[in-house]
């Protein structure tokens, strides 16, 4: 999941309703990994007997590890690097099934000017249907951040 990719933007930079995504298909080494670094061995990601006989019928990826590719957004286009997560509010909404295709979507919704800080909306959706909504606060640096 590492992205070469970077945009900068310093807070004059950002206006209500700029918006990035990106896009990952969930693959089953990402499952495992983020089993392995978040220690969330739940056998409804890892174990496909028993994810079997859940009412998803299969393994599906760990809820975090969608939201992540929110987290990834945030620090890497929009607003990009020296952006620090203040806050996230999520909504599960469907299961990620290992193979999905997941694009990732932040947009900016409130600005404020005095705190230096932006609020956004956060959604992340499988063939066009969310399975993940909520909302991030961020605040920006005093000046542009290097990459």
């Amino acid at each position: 999941m590492h992205s070469t990719l970077y945009n900068v933007h310093a807070f004059e930079d950002l206006a209500l309703g700029q918006s990035e995504s990106l896009m990952r298909t969930v693959m089953e080494r990402d499952v495992s990994l983020f089993a392995e670094l978040s220690g969330d061995a739940n056998p409804i990601h890892l174990c496909d007997r028993f994810a079997a006989n859940t009412k998803f019928g299969q393994r599906i990826a760990h809820g975090m590890l969608t939201a992540s590719l929110v987290s990834a957004l945030l620090g890497t286009r929009l607003p990009g690097p020296g952006a620090v997560y203040l806050s996230q509010t999520l909504t599960f909404l469907a299961p990620v099934k290992i193979g999905d295709v997941v694009t990732a979507r932040v947009e900016v919704v409130e600005l404020v000017t005095e705190r230096r800080r932006a609020r956004l909306f956060c959604e992340c959706l499988v063939d066009g249907k969310a399975v993940l909504e909520g909302e991030a606060w961020v605040a920006m640096p005093p000046t542009r951040a290097k990459a």
